[in-house]
């Protein structure tokens, strides 16, 4: 069952960003490791999904917003976040998507709104293929929930033996340098939205997952979350139907146009609105807009009644 802390927020209280994130934490045992979550508002549930090296931080303004109306649950996968980050631990596609059906089940989330960035597409579909009757609508960020072709550089890099390492877990490289080219309007990242984002993964220790998302990137039928990635591809079909928006920031160097038009061809009733002046980070750079944007989207597509 599901357990409501607050001891890791206040863990990082005196950490500088405790006003841009304001939220109770609950937690979630999955067998003695500590699953992160916020739940903020009622109504019809709004899950929001994180990517790497990011986590419920992120989506901070949307979860102040919808709450108002909605209940908002935003994770952190293990290793991200407030969560635990176990140093031997599963971290592959599959254990994460796991996680979040856990917490679904848990929380007996019905008729969801998904909300999902970075690694939470492919997360958030794979939990929505799992238990499809629960989902009923979605929202997508520079994202992928299929095959990718090929690992932009400065990506790749990070997954060489030994240097990855040290680039990623011994000098934080990765999440260091998402600060600056993950968005088109350096200005918003104040010092306390850079702390908000650094907090968690402070040391070598608190960098694993990040590294391990990195390291599990499925390009070559080989690799162990390759099948995974296929079966969530295949399974997008199902939900072709249901209302989709995509809302992409199109300086994005990693997420770029060519996922967004695979979207768009799996999805032909979808809607779209691309921010011209928006990188990967498209939520911080356009919070604004989307917001909106939402909001009618829901407006126009009214959930079921059940």
């Amino acid at each position: 069952m599901p357990d409501s802390s607050s001891t890791t927020s206040q863990q990082f209280s005196k950490l500088g960003f405790e006003e841009e994130y304001p939220f109770d934490s609950h937690f979630l045992d999955l067998d003695g490791v500590k699953y992160h979550y916020i739940d903020e508002g009622e109504g019809q549930p709004f899950l929001m999904v994180h990517g790497n090296p990011t986590w419920s931080f992120a989506f901070r303004n949307f979860v102040r917003e919808f709450s108002k109306t909605h209940r908002v649950i935003a994770v952190d996968h293990i290793g991200c976040g407030f969560s635990d980050k176990p140093q031997n631990y599963s971290y592959t596609l599959t254990q994460h998507i796991q996680n979040l059906s856990r917490l679904i089940q848990s929380l007996d989330l019905q008729q969801i709104t998904l909300m999902v960035h970075d690694w939470g597409g492919a997360i958030g579909f794979g939990a929505a293929i799992e238990e499809p009757r629960r989902f009923e609508r979605f929202v997508v960020l520079n994202t992928s929930a299929f095959r990718g072709k090929k690992i932009p550089l400065r990506i790749a890099v990070c997954r060489l033996p030994i240097l990855g390492a040290i680039a990623v877990r011994g000098l934080n490289l990765f999440a260091g340098a998402a600060l600056k080219m993950t968005i088109d309007k350096p200005q918003r990242m104040t010092t306390a939205v850079k702390n908000g984002y650094l907090a968690p993964y402070n040391n070598w220790a608190n960098r694993v997952a990040v590294h391990r998302f990195v390291q599990d990137i499925p390009v070559k039928k080989s690799h162990p979350s390759y099948a995974t990635v296929l079966r969530i591809e295949e399974g997008l079909a199902q939900f072709a139907e249901c209302p989709l928006l995509l809302l992409w920031g199109m300086r994005d160097w990693c997420f770029h146009y060519g996922f967004l038009k695979e979207f768009q061809n799996r999805f032909p009733k979808c809607e779209t609105e691309a921010y011209e002046d928006a990188g990967h980070y498209v939520f911080e750079d356009a919070h604004e807009r989307m917001i909106p944007r939402i909001r009618r989207f829901f407006g126009e597509n009214p959930l079921k009644s059940h």
